[in-house]
C-alpha cells in the first residue's frame, strides 16, 4: 500500500486483461481521465515469469495496481480501480489475487463491485451487445437496467471469480461484458461498458475522447503479460475462449 486515503463507500471497478482488452481500455481511460491516484500494488509468484523490455531498454514486470478516486462533484462515487497487465497463471494464484483485492476493498468499506470484460460471440460485431452475471437478484436487476442480457454458461478469470468471492463476503456486484470480435484492441466495446456504468458511478464522461488506444499508450503497452496469461489459462483449463474475460 502506498497510501490510505479516506474513501466513502467506494465502488470497485476491475480492469485486468481479457478478450479485446475491453476492461483494460475502460479502466485505463478512467484512471487517466479522473487523474486517479496510485493506492497500492499487488505482487504474486503466480504472475508470468517474464519481463518485457521497453524503451530505452528498461524492463517492465507483470503487475496489478490499485488506484483511488475521491468524487469531486455532487453525485460522484468514490472509486477503487484495479488495473494491470496480467492475471495469475494458476487457479490458486487467481483465488489469492482476488482475495487480496477484496481484502483491500473491505478495509475501505467497499460493498459494491463491478467487473468488466469482453464477450466473443463468434460473429461480426457492428454494435456491441452487453451481457451480465451478478452476485444476487438485486445486483442482477441493476445490471439488467443497463440494457444488458443474461450471460449463460461459465466465466473464467478474475472478472467472474471476483464477483463470486465478493458475494461470500456479503458484497454485491455484477460482471458486465461487451460483445467483441476479440482479435484486436476494442475501443468501441470499452466505450459501451463505460457508457453503461457511468450513471452508477455518478460520472459525466465525454466518451468521444476515447477514440484511439494510442491516447492510452502509457497504460496499454506492453501487454505481452495479459496475452500470455490468457493463453496459458485457456490451454490449461480448456474453457470455451469466449468465456475467458
Amino acid at each position: 500500500m502506498f497510501e490510505t486515503p479516506k474513501l466513502e463507500k467506494p465502488i470497485l471497478v476491475e480492469g485486468l486483461p481479457g478478450i479485446g482488452l475491453v476492461a483494460n481500455i475502460a479502466v485505463a481511460f478512467l484512471i487517466k481521465k479522473l487523474e486517479a491516484k496510485s493506492l497500492g500494488e499487488i505482487r504474486s509468484t503466480s504472475f508470468p515469469d517474464v519481463f518485457v523490455t521497453e524503451k530505452p531498454g528498461i524492463v517492465k514486470p507483470p503487475f496489478c495496481r490499485l488506484y483511488s478516486y475521491r468524487g469531486r462533484k455532487d453525485g460522484e462515487r468514490d472509486l477503487i480501480l484495479v488495473y494491470g497487465n496480467t492475471q495469475a497463471l494458476t487457479r490458486r494464484g487467481q483465488y489469492e489475487l482476488c482475495s487480496t483485492i477484496l481484502d483491500v476493498c473491505e478495509k475501505f468499506g467497499c460493498k459494491d463491485i463491478i467487473t468488466l470484460g469482453g464477450y466473443r460471440s463468434g460473429k461480426e460485431v457492428k454494435k456491441p451487445n452487453l451481457y451480465y452475471t451478478a452476485s444476487d437478484p438485486e445486483a442482477a436487476k441493476k445490471a439488467a437496467s443497463l440494457g444488458a442480457e443474461i450471460l449463460g454458461g461459465q466465466i473464467y478469470g478474475v472478472a467472474g471469480l471476483l464477483i463470486g468471492l465478493a458475494a461470500l463476503r456479503g458484497m454485491q456486484g455484477f460482471c458486465l461484458l461487451a460483445e467483441t470480435s476479440g482479435d484486436r484492441l476494442d475501443i468501441t466495446a470499452a466505450r459501451e461498458v463505460l457508457k453503461a456504468i457511468s450513471g452508477i458511478l455518478g460520472l459525466n464522461l465525454n466518451l468521444e475522447e476515447l477514440r484511439d488506444a494510442e491516447d492510452l499508450a502509457d497504460f496499454l503497452a506492453p501487454f505481452d503479460f495479459g496475452v500470455l496469461a490468457g493463453e496459458r489459462m485457456r490451454r490449461r483449463v480448456r474453457p470455451r475462449p469466449e468465456w475467458f474475460v
